[in-house]
C-alpha cells in the first residue's frame, strides 16, 4: 500500500490526540476555586449565593442532552465549535466584569453566564466520547479513560499557563476567566479537522494506548511533584509550569510516531484494511450472539462481555430501577467529590492554606484516578467488573470525609488526594458503565441525563456546606476561619457517601444478575 494510505492509518490516532487536547482544557470549572473569592467580593454576595453560582455552572448540565441530540444530527466538529462558542460567551463576560471592563453585573446575569459556561463543558465532552467510540469501537472504554484523565489536569494546566504568562501566581484572578474563554475555542478550531468521519482504528491498538498511558503517567507524576514542591520548598517555581505544558503538546508527535513504527515492524501497511473489519464488530443482543471479526457464540461471549442487554431510549432509561440506583450512586460519589473540589477555595482559606496548592493536589490525584481506571476498564471483563470497581472506589472515599475531621494539614492533604483520586476514577468509569448498561446508540443523551444529578447534588451538598460556613462565620459576607467551618459538613458528606457505598453494592448485585442471565441464555 502506498504512502497515500499513511493519513488513513494515522487519522484515528490524530483524533485521539485531539480528544486528549480537548479534555486537557475542558475542565474550565475546575479553576473556579481560584477566582471564586474575588468574584464573591466583587459581587458582594454571601457564601450561600456563591454556592448558587456553582450550582448554576452545574445546572448547565441539565441541558447537556441538547449536545447529545446535536451530535446525532450534526458533524462532530460543528457540535464542538458550538460548545466552545457558548463557553467563550459565558466566561468572557464574567472576565470583563471581574477585570472592571464592565461597571456592573447583576447577580441573575452572573447566574445565567455560569449556566452557559457549565453547558459548554457538556458539548465538548459529548463530542469527545462519541469520537472515541466511533474511532476505537473495540477499546473505546480504555480510550475514554485515558483521554479523560487529562481533564483532571485542567486546573494544573490553567494554573501553569497563568504562571508562564505572568511569571508567578497572579494577584488578579480574572486571568483564569480570560483563559477559560479563549483557550477552548482556539483548541477547538485546531482539533476540529481531525473529528471528521473516517475509518476506525484496527484491533491492534495496544502499542499506541500503552504509549499514551506511559506519557500520561510521566506527566501526572511531574504534576504531583511540582505540586508538592511549594509545600516542601524543594523546587524552583518558574521553569516547571512550562515543562508541564510542553509534555501535553508533545503528545501530537509521539503517539502517531509510535503507531507508524509498530505498523512498519508488522511489515505491511495492509492494517488499514483492518479498520473495515472492526465495523463488523456488531453487537446482536436480540439474537444473543456476538459477531467480532467473524467469531460468534457463547465461547466468544465469555471473552467479550462488554455488550449490553439492549439499547435504551430515554423513556426506558428513566423507567429502569438500575438507572436510578446508578443515578444515586453517582450522586453520592462522583458528584459529591466534584462539590468538594468546588469548595476547595473556601476550605483552603479557612485552614490558612494556599488555594492553589490544595486545588493542584485535587487535580493531580484526580488525574491518576482517571488514568488508573484505563487498564481497569481494559481488563474489566477478565478481572473486576466496572460496577464492582465503583464499590471499591466508594469505600475509601467515604472514609476520607471522616479523615478530614482531623485538624492536621497532613490529613487534609491526604483526604483531598484520596477524594480526588476516587472522584476522577469514578467519573471516568461512569462513561463506560453508561454504555455498558444502557447501550451506545443513545449514549449522548443517556449519559447527559445521568450527569443531571451533578447540579442537583451541587444544590443539595453545596447548600449544606455554604449554610454551615456562613453560620460558623457569623452570618456575614466575611470569611470563616478555623476547622469548625467545615466540620459538620464533612460529617454530613461522609454520611451521604457511606449511603452511596451501600447503594453501589446493591447495583453490583443487580448487574451480577444480568451476567447470570446472559450466561444462562447460552
Amino acid at each position: 500500500m502506498g504512502s497515500s494510505s499513511i493519513p488513513v492509518l494515522l487519522f484515528p490516532w490524530l483524533t485521539l490526540v485531539s480528544i486528549i487536547w480537548l479534555q486537557s482544557i475542558n475542565g474550565t470549572n475546575s479553576v473556579f476555586p481560584d477566582y471564586s473569592s474575588q468574584l464573591k467580593s466583587r459581587l458582594k454576595i454571601s457564601q450561600v449565593k456563591l454556592n448558587y453560582l456553582t450550582v448554576a455552572s452545574d445546572a448547565g448540565k441539565l441541558f447537556g442532552w441538547c449536545s447529545g441530540v446535536a451530535a446525532r444530527h450534526l458533524p462532530l466538529w460543528l457540535a464542538l465549535m458550538i460548545g466552545a462558542i457558548i463557553g467563550s460567551v459565558g466566561y468572557g463576560v464574567q472576565f470583563l466584569f471581574l477585570a472592571s471592563k464592565i461597571a456592573s453585573l447583576a447577580y441573575w446575569q452572573a447566574f445565567l453566564l455560569c449556566v452557559l459556561a457549565g453547558n459548554s463543558v457538556c458539548w465538548i465532552n459529548t463530542v469527545c466520547y462519541i469520537a472515541a467510540m466511533r474511532k476505537f469501537p473495540v477499546d473505546h472504554g480504555t480510550v475514554v479513560c485515558l483521554a479523560t484523565s487529562y481533564a483532571a489536569l485542567s486546573a494544573k494546566i490553567y494554573i501553569a499557563m497563568t504562571q508562564v504568562i505572568l511569571g508567578g501566581d497572579p494577584s488578579d484572578k480574572s486571568i483564569y476567566l480570560l483563559l477559560n474563554s479563549i483557550v477552548p475555542i482556539l483548541t477547538g478550531a485546531i482539533t476540529s479537522p481531525f473529528l471528521k468521519e473516517s475509518k476506525p482504528a484496527g484491533p491492534k491498538t495496544r502499542a499506541g494506548l500503552v504509549t499514551i498511558l506511559v506519557i500520561a503517567g510521566v506527566t501526572g507524576s511531574y504534576a504531583v511533584v511540582e505540586t508538592a514542591a511549594p509545600v516542601f520548598g524543594s523546587m524552583p517555581r518558574r521553569l516547571p509550569p512550562l515543562i508541564l505544558l510542553v509534555m501535553v503538546v508533545l503528545l501530537i508527535i509521539f503517539v502517531p510516531l509510535v503507531n507508524v513504527i509498530e505498523w512498519i515492524k508488522e511489515g505491511s501497511w495492509s492494517l488499514a484494511r483492518e479498520g473495515e473489519g472492526v465495523e463488523k464488530s456488531v453487537i446482536k443482543v436480540e439474537d444473543k450472539e456476538v459477531d467480532r471479526e467473524g467469531g460468534a457464540g457463547c465461547g466468544e461471549e465469555e471473552r467479550w462481555e462488554t455488550w449490553v442487554r439492549r439499547e435504551y431510549r430515554v423513556r426506558e432509561l428513566v423507567a429502569s430501577m438500575e438507572f436510578w440506583l446508578y443515578f444515586l450512586v453517582y450522586g453520592c460519589g462522583g458528584t459529591l467529590g466534584l462539590v468538594y473540589a468546588n469548595n476547595l477555595g473556601q476550605i483552603s482559606r479557612s485552614r490558612g492554606i494556599s488555594d492553589t496548592v490544595l486545588v493542584s493536589i485535587s487535580s493531580s490525584f484526580s488525574f491518576f484516578g482517571k488514568l488508573f481506571s484505563a487498564p481497569l476498564s481494559a481488563f474489566s471483563r477478565h478481572m473486576v467488573s466496572r460496577p464492582a470497581s465503583m464499590v471499591l472506589l466508594m469505600i475509601p472515599m467515604a472514609a476520607s470525609f471522616f479523615l478530614l475531621l482531623n485538624p492536621t494539614k497532613a490529613c487534609l492533604f491526604i483526604g483531598t488526594a484520596i477524594i480526588g483520586m476516587c472522584t476522577g476514577a469514578m467519573t471516568s468509569i461512569a462513561v463506560s458503565v453508561t454504555s455498558e448498561l444502557f447501550g451506545s446508540e443513545h449514549f449522548g443523551v443517556n449519559h447527559n441525563i445521568l450527569i443531571a444529578n451533578i447540579p442537583l447534588g451541587s444544590l443539595l451538598f453545596g447548600y449544606i456546606a455554604a449554610f454551615i460556613y456562613d453560620k460558623e462565620g457569623g452570618g456575614g459576607y466575611g470569611p470563616c476561619i478555623g476547622t469548625q467551618c467545615y466540620h459538620k459538613t464533612f460529617i454530613i458528606w461522609g454520611f451521604f457517601c457511606s449511603l452511596g457505598t451501600i447503594l453501589s453494592f446493591v447495583l453490583y448485585i443487580q448487574t451480577k444478575k444480568w451476567s447470570k442471565k446472559r450466561e444462562s441464555g447460552c
